[in-house]
C-alpha cells in the first residue's frame, strides 16, 4: 500500500462524494448489506439493492430515505440460489456500466438438515459462493465499461479457521452447518483473490477486493425500523461484548472503504482495525490459505463446471 494511503486519514463519518456512480449491493435489504447500502447512498451514488424479497427491499429503501431524503435507490430482484435467473436479472438493470458490485448476500444456517438450492447445490455454498461466481460473468461487461470497476467480496472472520475440502465442496459426506458456512465464506474470499490475479493477467482495469466486517452483532446495531429494531434491553445485555466486537453499522465500514477509497488496490483484504474484530477499517495481511494458487485453481475450475460458466467469467 502506498505511503499516501497509509498517512491519509479515512473518516467513516465523512465519505468522499460519489455522484454519478452506480453501486450494486447484493443482500442490501438487511444486516451488513443494509448498512453498506445506507452509507453508500449518503455519497450521492445510485445504489441498487439486490434482494429476493420486494417488500423487504422497499422497507430498506424507505429506511434509507428517512435518513437521506434525496437518496438514489433502486431494487433489483435477485435470487443467487437460482442460477438460471441471474442473466435475466442483470438484463433488467438496463445499465451501460456499473462502478462496483458488492458481493454481500448470504445464507447462514445453524442446524441440520442439509438443504439445497433450486440447482441442487448445498444451500450455503451454492448461494454464498456459486451464486456470486455465476453472477460475475453477467456483470463483467458492465464493470468493464466503468472507468474503475470494482468487485468487493464480503468475507468473514470465520473463514480464517476453516480449510476447503476440495473433494467435498458441497458437504455431501460430512455436513456441519457452522463449518459449511465458514467454508462457503472461505470459498468466496479465495475467489475474490484469485479473480484479481486473473484480472491482472488479462490487463483488465476492474479490481477485485475482499473485505470482512469482523465481529458484528445485531444487539450492538442501531435500530433502523422497520428493517431492524434493537431494544434498549438487547443493547444493555450486549455492552460487555462491545469491548471485542461491534454493530453491523460499523461492520459495513471496511466494505464501504473497499468500494470508495481510490487508493485501495486489487487483491487487498480490508477489515476492522482492532484484532480484525472491531474498529475503523484497515488493510490486513492476507492469510496464506486464502491465496494458495493450486487450491484456488481447483476451486475455480470446479465452480465454473458447477455453474456452467465461461472459465474467464467474461473478462478477457
Amino acid at each position: 500500500m502506498s505511503s499516501a494511503s497509509q498517512s491519509r486519514p479515512w473518516n467513516v463519518q465523512w465519505l468522499p462524494p460519489a455522484e454519478g456512480r452506480i453501486f450494486l449491493v447484493t443482500g442490501g435489504n438487511a444486516g451488513i448489506g443494509y448498512f453498506v447500502a445506507e452509507q453508500l447512498a449518503a455519497t450521492g451514488a445510485v445504489v441498487v439493492l439486490g434482494s429476493r424479497d420486494t417488500a423487504k427491499a422497499a422497507a430498506a429503501m424507505a429506511s434509507i430515505r428517512s435518513r437521506f431524503p434525496g437518496a438514489h435507490l433502486r431494487h433489483l430482484q435477485l435470487d443467487l440460489a437460482d442460477l438460471s435467473s441471474l442473466k435475466t436479472a442483470v438484463d433488467r438493470l438496463g445499465l451501460e456500466h456499473l462502478d462496483a458490485a458488492v458481493y454481500n448476500a448470504g445464507v447462514a444456517l445453524d442446524d441440520p438438515p442439509r438443504r439445497e438450492t433450486e440447482d441442487g447445490h448445498e444451500l450455503m455454498f451454492g448461494t454464498n459462493h456459486l451464486g456470486h461466481f455465476a453472477l460475475t460473468q453477467w456483470l463483467a461487461p458492465l464493470l468493464s465499461a466503468a472507468p474503475t470497476g470494482r468487485i468487493v467480496t464480503v468475507g468473514s472472520f470465520a473463514a480464517r479457521s476453516e480449510r476447503l475440502d476440495l473433494g467435498d465442496l458441497q458437504s455431501t459426506q460430512d455436513y456441519r452447518p457452522k463449518r459449511t458456512y465458514g467454508r462457503s465464506k472461505l470459498a468466496q474470499m479465495c475467489f475474490g483473490f484469485e479473480l484479481d490475479r486473473r484480472l491482472r493477467a488479462v490487463g483488465s482495469a476492474v479490481l477485485s477486493v475482499v473485505a470482512h466486517p469482523g465481529g458484528a452483532l445485531d444487539s450492538l446495531t442501531p435500530s433502523r425500523p422497520p428493517v431492524r429494531v434493537t431494544t434498549p434491553g438487547e443493547r444493555l445485555l450486549a455492552l460487555p461484548a462491545g469491548l471485542l466486537v461491534q454493530g453491523k453499522d460499523a461492520g459495513a465500514w471496511p466494505v464501504v472503504r473497499a468500494v470508495l477509497d481510490s487508493e485501495v488496490q486489487g487483491g487487498q483484504l480490508w477489515g476492522p482495525k482492532v484484532f480484525g474484530l472491531r474498529g475503523t477499517p484497515r488493510r490486513e495481511p492476507v492469510p496464506s490459505h486464502m491465496t494458495d494458487p493450486a487450491a484456488a485453481a481447483r476451486l475455480w475450475a470446479a465452480s465454473s463446471e458447477l455453474v456452467g460458466a465461461d472459465p474467464h467469467l467474461g473478462f478477457r
